[in-house]
């Protein structure tokens, strides 16, 4: 029967015999073609059905019932068994309905999950069912359970990420890499409200959203003119306000020793731009400045931290996740208030700019902003105010 199934007369008849059995779970009742039939076929055809079909014919029938018939007689097996010789049939309807129960048995765990009752946690099941990845995983017999344990986790206290991963998974290199990390990442971005990340910076801050650190070297924090004092990180930060010089800090050298910040008020804001431009026109006069360029980093809320006597200026761009960072850095910090972040503000630079993408944000320290930004329908990056913002940054007597 091997030999049978590797005949050029019979093996496009038997591979559309096993398409139609595995598709129908074993089920005779169908029929199978073969288009553009060579001669070897055709004679096929003719001795399973013995009716004549013609050389000039561009497509043979056979039923199901009459292939499996001819096979018994002329070699004592079934159709079922002579495919069976290569490899074993698939019972297709029957691994959708395992698939199913599967997948419902998923959803049931997921759902109740700590996050279950977020909009973000549905519209991210509901996107691993549409696009088929929960299909996927099923097949592949992945711990998906694993991924409801992590983030019934989050977020973290800024905790470094091997050891939240053996904290909670028994394993410091499971979420290094794999299905798994991106499944979680996938769920974070939704968390989030901004697209997957497509490199590890993005990644990174995505992790550092949630309390996650995964490498506290790469977390960092530009600052321009920050007088601070306390270790060798004050020193350095002291140092680079004389200098005028914008400086980066990571998380590992702003844990090494406790940091003071030696002024009453600080600004924060998205953009390098606007810390580049405030250097070049103030130097070391300018007011002191963090820029957290994107989602704040674990080592922009370390350094923050410091800050609990510290009036917090605060802005982002004028979009839905500038309006989602502002939001959150107001509840977390008490000293925090917004910094030319006014529905004025926005409609005065909103003559044009690009298409306002993304879920809408509200805007709890003015609600007008968020309703202008619906109306208006457009982005205004920081740059675009960047002379009222550097007027705002002009030094004041020291």
């Amino acid at each position: 029967m091997t030999d049978l199934l590797d005949d050029p007369g019979w093996a496009r008849l038997l591979a559309a015999a096993r398409r139609s059995l595995e598709r129908s779970g074993g089920s005779l009742d169908g029929i199978v073609s073969v288009a553009a039939p060579t001669e070897a076929e055709r004679l096929v055809v003719i001795g399973v059905t013995g009716t004549h079909r013609s050389a000039a014919a561009q497509r043979l029938t056979v039923p199901l019932a009459e292939l499996d018939a001819f096979l018994r007689n002329a070699y004592g097996a079934g159709l079922a068994d002579v495919l069976s010789v290569a490899k074993p049939l698939r019972d297709r309807p029957g691994e959708q309905k395992r698939e199913a129960v599967a997948r419902d048995a998923l959803f049931a765990a997921a759902r109740e999950g700590r996050h279950a009752a977020a909009g973000w946690y549905e519209e991210w099941l509901e996107g691993l069912r549409r696009d088929g990845t929960l299909t996927r995983v099923i097949r592949a017999g992945l711990p998906f359970t694993d991924v409801i344990r992590v983030l019934d986790a989050l977020p973290a206290a800024d905790e470094p990420m091997p050891i939240f991963a053996e904290r909670i998974l028994d394993d410091t290199k499971a979420l290094g890499d794999g299905t798994l990390r991106g499944l979680v990442l996938r769920a974070l971005a939704a968390w989030q409200q901004v697209p997957a990340p497509t490199n590890t910076e993005q990644e990174r801050a995505l992790w550092e959203s949630v309390g996650v650190v995964p490498d506290d070297l790469a977390s960092q924090i530009l600052v321009l003119n920050l007088p601070a004092s306390g270790g060798l990180v004050g020193s350095w930060l002291d140092q680079a306000r004389e200098a005028g010089v914008p400086m980066r800090v990571t998380l590992h050298q702003l844990r090494l020793a406790p940091l003071r910040l030696d002024c009453d008020e600080v600004f924060v804001c998205e953009n390098p731009a606007v810390l580049r431009a405030a250097a070049a026109t103030f130097g070391g006069h300018a007011r002191p400045l963090i820029c957290t360029e994107g989602t704040p980093s674990a080592a922009a809320h370390q350094l923050l931290g410091y800050a609990a006597n510290v009036r917090i200026r605060w802005r982002n761009d004028f979009d839905w996740v500038g309006l989602r960072l502002t939001a959150a850095a107001l509840a977390r910090y008490p000293r925090a208030v917004p910094w030319r972040m006014t529905g004025e503000d926005y409609l005065r630079a909103a003559g044009s700019g690009p298409t306002l993408l993304g879920a809408r944000a509200e805007s709890p320290w003015e609600p007008s902003l968020s309703e202008a930004l619906s109306r208006v329908g457009r982005a205004v990056m920081e740059e675009r105010l960047l002379d009222d913002l550097l007027a705002d940054l002009a030094p004041t007597r020291r």
